[in-house]
């Protein structure tokens, strides 16, 4: 079994490197190398999200329509990753820098979303010729590997001292996880028919979907803050390697946990235990100031320990459902990969825009208002929206079998 699903949680690890890291690595890169503003930033990244209103569905379609060649469609995606990464990190920017910053994240969430799309809904035949409880089983293996790639992609460029070094790394990886999947791509004799409206008239689908998103906002408000969290609030500069290190290792070294708990306990109740485990280690983020490296370390293990249950649990009941009703699952997944950017695409055009309205200088320990609201942006509001995600699953059905 574990050679079957290595594969798996490999390619997992590549596409997590170029998601959520990308959140937390580019727009501080981009400010201190080119002096960008933070506004601006905000304004791009949100611009970008708005390009998935029509992207992620279209290639959700894309991926159901061209399964039969799905093998070199996820070549060319991975491909485009790697270039793009290389692009955004490792080239000078031969235009202006703010453009730049904008081409390459359109090529990589491009290839980034398009992997996503036919990993996840390839996985759903996958799991199941797994057998009972192979949904949630592959999503143990899956999301481990996942967050063990977000977990490298997050320290690399401190370890390795170079930001060129880690785009260069991460095209060797590509290459690595392409090869190791080259097999896993099942494809069909006929291609199904994609519908959309056919996929939205589930009401279980939809209901899924807005959890999604809603439960992906305190983790899209976290990340795009944690950097200037790290260094201005706690006054702890250097430390934001090992500090994200700890919250990914947490989440990884969770996730076989949570698939086992769910298996034997039910997916829900176990889900539920992980999102309020999340609001009550995160909470206490907001009475932290400068100095309190400890502290903030043991809401970070907490946390990504949460964060495990939410990536192993949610994709699971929602690959289960679909595999249930006969869904088209590229087309599924094509909008679940869309709440979850748009989630992202908010907290970039919201927090950032704020904290320069309050004049937050990234780097600084003042003044002192910017300060507090930098606090309760990335404690408060995140503990806020978890509790209305909580409430909105608790109103859900969801079937165990």
């Amino acid at each position: 079994m574990t050679a079957r699903l290595l594969p798996w949680s490999l390619l997992a690890g590549l596409i997590a490197a170029a998601g959520l890291p990308i959140y937390i690595h580019a727009p501080k890169v981009y400010v201190d190398e080119y002096g960008l503003s933070l506004g601006a930033l905000g304004a791009v990244l949100a611009a970008l999200r708005l390009v998935d209103v029509v992207q992620d569905p279209a290639l959700g379609w894309l991926a159901e329509v061209t399964r039969r060649r799905r093998a070199g469609m996820v070549a060319g995606a991975v491909l485009l990753l790697a270039l793009a990464m290389v692009g955004l990190f490792a080239v000078t920017p031969p235009v202006a820098p703010l453009l730049w910053f904008a081409l390459m994240l359109v090529v990589l969430f491009s290839a980034f979303s398009f992997l996503t799309i036919a990993f996840y809904s390839e996985g759903v035949g996958k799991a199941a010729r797994l057998g009972p409880g192979g949904h949630l089983r592959l999503a143990g293996w899956r999301e481990a590997g996942a967050l063990a790639g977000v977990s490298l992609a997050a320290v690399a460029p401190v370890v390795l001292g170079s930001f060129a070094l880690f785009a260069w790394g991460f095209a060797g990886l590509a290459l690595v996880a392409w090869f190791a999947m080259r097999r896993e791509w099942a494809g069909l004799a006929e291609p199904p028919r994609p519908d959309l409206r056919a996929v939205l008239r589930d009401p279980m689908i939809r209901r899924l979907l807005l959890l999604a998103l809603v439960n992906a906002a305190p983790v899209a408000v976290t990340s795009t803050l944690f950097l200037f969290f790290v260094e201005s609030r706690l006054d702890a500069a250097g430390w934001e390697g090992p500090l994200l290190l700890l919250f990914f290792l947490a989440a990884a070294a969770s996730a076989p946990g949570w698939s086992r708990a769910a298996r034997t306990r039910g997916a829900k109740p176990v889900l539920l235990a992980g999102m309020a485990l999340a609001v009550a280690s995160f909470v206490f983020a907001f009475t932290l100031g400068p100095g309190e490296i400890v502290g903030f370390a043991l809401i970070c293990a907490a946390s990504g320990a949460a964060l495990g249950a939410d990536m192993v649990l949610l994709p699971a009941i929602f690959a289960r459902h679909l595999a249930r009703t006969g869904s088209g699952e590229a087309t599924a997944f094509g909008l679940w990969s869309f709440a979850s950017k748009l989630a992202l695409a908010l907290a970039a055009a919201s927090v950032l825009p704020l904290l320069q309205l309050a004049g937050f200088t990234p780097g600084s320990t003042g003044p002192e208002g910017a300060l507090l609201l930098l606090s309760v942006l990335y404690a408060l509001v995140p503990c806020a929206l978890k509790v209305f995600a909580i409430l909105l699953l608790l109103a859900t059905p969801i079937p165990e079998s």
